[in-house]
């Protein structure tokens, strides 16, 4: 556990300084799981394994007890924001539609966002009202790996320099203006890469949820004072999942060595050669892989976007949500 992050979570232990000092309040899992209140349960086993990742072992009753009271909060906060914007539009005298709400979901490789999107996108489309949700991962955004490896960033893959941060901007920017059909590029996890004049269509959705390692990035004030969008910028709303860092990493290890035996047998797969390799250089590569790549990562860039969310789930080594920090109104 790393210095910062046993700053950040003594508060949860210590209720008198939450008010005194910290931008957050804590809680424990049964004490957010009873905001829930009479919020319904809407996803089937089947689905939640559907949902989650490999490794990921969300249940049920792990959605019971964190996401149904997400789902309620949420829903909380896009009804105030639409009763904003009809004040707001009586008063400026417009006539417009209200825009998506857009949620962003931050976190370091391995601990679970894609789990937690899919889940809450499946939770939030089932409200009464049936809103439309769509999901987009910033991998999309990456630059392809001939740009990669032509700008010498393929081991820094994931850093913020590897993405396409302006196709980002201008993304969520037509998003936010509420264009009819936005396109996003798509991503290959089994290439490895881009795919070529594939792209997804976004068609207003009521909510979207933005997932990826960076989104809560910031970068060095402009000094005369121009304006320089941040991808946060666009969001209504942005949730980080933490977890120690050496769990992060057994997570990691364990899902790399995982894969040997399922995608990566696959000759067309773009990581085919690790699953021929003895264990043994397989976990000396996984381990090279987290701590050149992706614990550098975490320590530079991701984990100190975490101040900037306004959700805070912390997992516990089981993979599970053990505390919740959500910042003060």
């Amino acid at each position: 556990m790393t210095t910062n992050q046993d700053t950040f979570w003594q508060y949860a232990d210590f209720p008198e300084d939450q008010d005194r000092i910290s931008p957050y309040r804590f809680f424990s899992v049964s004490d957010w799981e009873a905001f829930k209140a009479d919020t319904v349960m809407t996803l089937s086993e089947d689905e939640i394994a559907r949902l989650r990742s490999l490794n990921d072992p969300i249940s049920m009753e792990e959605v019971e007890r964190i996401y149904l009271s997400m789902s309620r909060l949420l829903s909380t906060h896009v009804e105030a924001l639409q009763q904003l914007f009809k004040l707001r539009s009586k008063f400026l005298q417009f006539s417009g539609m209200k825009t998506p709400f857009v949620i962003g979901i931050a976190g370091s490789v391995a601990v679970g966002k894609s789990t937690t999107a899919r889940i809450l996108k499946e939770l939030l489309a089932r409200w009464p009202s049936s809103p439309k949700v769509d999901l987009i991962t910033t991998d999309g955004f990456l630059k392809p790996n001939t740009q990669l490896k032509q700008e010498g960033l393929m081991e820094r893959k994931g850093f913020p320099e590897s993405y396409d941060v302006a196709g980002v901007l201008r993304f969520l920017s037509a998003i936010k203006a509420g264009v009819e059909t936005v396109s996003a590029p798509v991503y290959s996890h089994f290439s490895y890469d881009i795919l070529p004049d594939q792209f997804v269509k976004i068609d207003r959705p009521d909510i979207l949820i933005f997932e990826g390692i960076n989104v809560l990035q910031s970068r060095d004030m402009p000094r005369e004072g121009d304006s320089i969008p941040l991808v946060s910028d666009y969001f209504d709303f942005s949730i980080y999942i933490d977890a120690d860092e050496k769990d992060i990493e057994d997570w990691y290890v364990t899902r790399f060595m995982g894969l040997r035996d399922t995608a990566f047998r696959d000759p067309a797969s773009f990581f085919h050669h690790y699953s021929t390799t003895s264990d043994e250089e397989a976990l000396k590569e996984a381990n090279r892989l987290w701590e050149t790549i992706n614990l550098v990562n975490l320590h530079e860039n991701i984990l100190p976007t975490r101040p900037r969310a306004d959700l805070i789930l912390k997992k516990g080594r089981d993979h599970l949500v053990e505390k919740v920090a959500l910042r003060k109104l």
